[in-house]
């Protein structure tokens, strides 16, 4: 707090004048440190400037689009590597092959055949390589396990790698076995094998009939995802980012030429060479100034429009420190998305800026913060012009879609509307530039969808900003507005008098302010509590007289004047101890004035004729009433009281005390200080006395 005293001490226009030169400053550190491209083109539309004429040689760089198309067919067309150990394809050849030569030897004990010794082994060499011969054939390219995912509904012209002892070979999936059908292929070449010849008949009858070699028959191929992996990344590093170069001193595009899909990308590529060139070979320091200037016309014009049409934003230091706040973290969280890349710009929800500040302020002051925003985020986005286009849009769609917001389920609405708006925009600019919508990127409506989403974030944002600078939203005014609230309902219970006529306030002064254009939720609210002081003495005030005695009967004029002054000051005092917002204690302050206290004081005047009354005793001290909302409740405050005690109720008695009474406050400069017109005054008029004429309105006499 030591630091910032000295600051708050300078005058009020020097204290904003420097935030404002601060949040330009922190503005333009946030640009990107690069030169910037200094024309403007669109795909589709002409090329408006002069021939364009390439100063040096640079790589004409491939679409986003090209290359997700190349990385998407080398995922789908890539080669899946298998492996394969050849020690445990010998053990499985080896338990095979002792596996058949175990069934020779059964049917030799099962027949009783009397062979020599050399003729037994004879043909446990002819059946040893028959098996051998067999076995080599089934696992000449490799044997498949039963499932494997990565190669389903795979063709069978589908190339694989087999790796073995290091050396990767490519296999047809056609050329290999199933573990599923290798026992019948085996089987039936067992079966099929020229061996049989030198065999007696019943030999191969016997042999085929217990021969079963799915035990011995296992899969020696293994997927590795991890050498998968690794080849296909190596194979997407290498991919080419460009597709051609363009020559020094070369005619890039003409004025009047079209730019087509090839040109554009021509385009894009010299404007990546121009920006990065530029860094290199120009002075750092102008290239700061230059972006330190852009930044101080846009702000400068932004000030400039506060000072002329927002005056009272710029009077108000937190409100002013609020404005620029939000502006700046927009654009901070905009340059870091754009620097690091890992997000789509059109993520973030922009549309959240004019939604707050509409929740506070008025459309006008709304739209134009979100211009200034969307153009300062121009000249670091891609595409700048067409990033300010389209979030101004989206922008307004949402200010306008959340208009006098006072149900939840309007956020809803809005965030969809944004949704359809940006959607609407992008495929609307796709077709304007290419002419089809081929070349849609459709996961990017993915991120507008994530937009959306985080739009429904305002409600917790816009509390938090509510309490930490003390704003006043619609949804707290319809919170207040409850007449089950702790303090209202203290008021109808301690003076029901003052409740019933702050009630019928706030319905003539609702009506009013809805006529010439105010803020009906505060004015109703402001109408409920402007006369809260009243609880401190509510016998003295004569709408809660229960009997016939009056308490200012016995007590001097000038003190009766100041308990009925009093009010204003209890209703303040009372106020701040239920913390309710200054907007609501602004109506409690001026909904008097200053005013007399004309009763007492015009008593006094006619007992006291030669004494000299202190005016001060018998008059109200202000603030005079300062907008709208303020200047309304004090008319229908007069007007509502002094149509209570008219005798005679007839539509020119009742337009007569209407004229009278507002008047009297238009003579007594009371509405010098609000931004009321006379044509909103008169109004005004014509609203009271006709919600007075309907409600004093002459009734037929009930039947005893």
């Amino acid at each position: 707090m030591q630091v910032i005293r000295p600051f708050l001490r300078l005058p009020a226009l020097i204290v904003r004048i420097i935030l404002f030169l601060l949040t330009i400053l922190l503005i333009a550190y946030l640009f990107p440190k690069e030169g910037k491209f200094k024309y403007e083109y669109q795909k589709g539309a002409p090329w408006l400037h002069e021939t364009l004429i390439a100063t040096e040689a640079f790589p004409i760089y491939k679409t986003r689009e090209e290359l997700k198309n190349e990385q998407d067919s080398l995922q789908t067309n890539q080669l899946y590597y298998f492996r394969e150990k050849p020690a445990q394809t010998e053990q499985l050849e080896a338990e095979f092959l002792q596996y058949l030569a175990t069934r020779l030897d059964k049917i030799w004990d099962d027949t009783g055949d009397s062979l020599s010794i050399d003729s037994a082994i004879a043909r446990k060499g002819r059946l040893r390589a028959a098996g051998a011969e067999v076995f080599r054939n089934l696992y000449q390219h490799g044997v498949l396990p039963e499932v494997v995912p990565v190669l389903e509904n795979k063709p069978g012209e589908y190339l694989i790698h087999v790796v073995r002892n290091d050396i990767a070979e490519q296999v047809r999936l056609s050329d290999l076995h199933k573990i599923a059908t290798l026992e019948n292929h085996c089987r039936k070449m067992i079966g099929n094998h020229p061996i049989w010849t030198s065999f007696p008949e019943y030999y191969e009858r016997d042999f085929l009939a217990r021969f079963q070699p799915k035990p011995y028959l296992k899969a020696n191929l293994q997927y590795d995802a991890l050498l998968t992996e690794t080849k296909l990344q190596m194979t997407l590093d290498n991919i080419s980012l460009t597709e051609g170069m363009v020559r020094k001193n070369q005619r890039i595009i003409d004025r009047g030429d079209i730019v087509n899909p090839e040109l554009f990308k021509m385009l894009e590529s010299y404007k990546l060479h121009y920006e990065e060139s530029i860094g290199r070979n120009t002075s750092y320091t102008l290239l700061l100034l230059g972006q330190f200037l852009v930044v101080f016309s846009i702000m400068l014009m932004f000030f400039l429009f506060l000072f002329n049409y927002r005056r009272e934003v710029l009077n108000d230091l937190k409100q002013t420190i609020f404005i620029l706040l939000m502006i700046v973290l927009f654009v901070s969280v905009a340059s870091g998305v754009i620097r690091f890349k890992n997000i789509n710009l059109y993520f973030i929800p922009f549309a959240l800026l004019p939604i707050i500040v509409r929740t506070f302020y008025d459309s006008r002051l709304a739209i134009f913060i979100l211009l200034i925003t969307s153009l300062l985020i121009g000249f670091m986005a891609p595409n700048g012009f067409e990033f300010v286009f389209i979030q101004f849009l989206a922008g307004v769609v949402a200010i306008f879609s959340m208009h006098n917001a006072k149900k939840r389920s309007q956020l809803f609405w809005s965030a969809f509307f944004v949704f359809l708006t940006y959607s609407f925009l992008n495929i609307a600019l796709r077709l304007m530039q290419e002419g089809s919508l081929e070349n849609v990127h459709w996961p990017f409506f993915i991120w507008l969808l994530g937009n959306a989403v985080l739009l429904l974030s305002s409600y917790p944002l816009i509390y938090l900003f509510e309490k930490l600078f003390g704003f006043l939203s619609d949804l707290s005014l319809l919170e207040l507005s409850d007449t089950n609230n702790v303090l209202l309902r203290d008021l109808a219970s301690k003076a029901p008098g003052t409740f019933q006529h702050s009630m019928q306030v706030a319905n003539l002064a609702e009506e009013a302010i809805y006529k010439i254009g105010g803020n009906t939720l505060l004015m109703r609210t402001g109408a409920l509590y402007h006369d809260i002081g009243k609880m401190e003495n509510p016998a003295f005030f004569i709408e809660n007289l229960q009997s016939g005695f009056n308490p200012h009967q016995n007590i001097p004029f000038e003190e009766s004047a100041d308990i009925i002054i009093g009010h204003v000051t209890h209703g303040i005092q009372l106020a701040k101890k239920h913390k309710l917002p200054q907007a609501i204690i602004d109506f409690i302050q001026t909904h008097h004035g200053t005013t007399k206290v004309q009763y007492f004081y015009k008593s006094f005047l006619k007992k006291y004729p030669n004494e000299e009354a202190d005016v001060n005793r018998f008059t109200y001290p202000g603030p005079l009433p300062f907008s709208k909302e303020t200047a309304v409740l004090m008319m229908a405050d007069s007007v509502e009281a002094a149509s209570r005690s008219m005798k005679v109720y007839s539509e020119q008695s009742i337009s007569d005390l209407v004229d009278q009474i507002i008047n009297y406050q238009e003579q007594e400069g009371q509405f010098d200080e609000a931004t009321i017109t006379f044509k909103e005054v008169n109004q005004v008029k014509e609203v009271f006395k006709a919600k007075l004429r309907n409600i004093y309105h002459q009734r037929i006499e009930y039947p005893q």
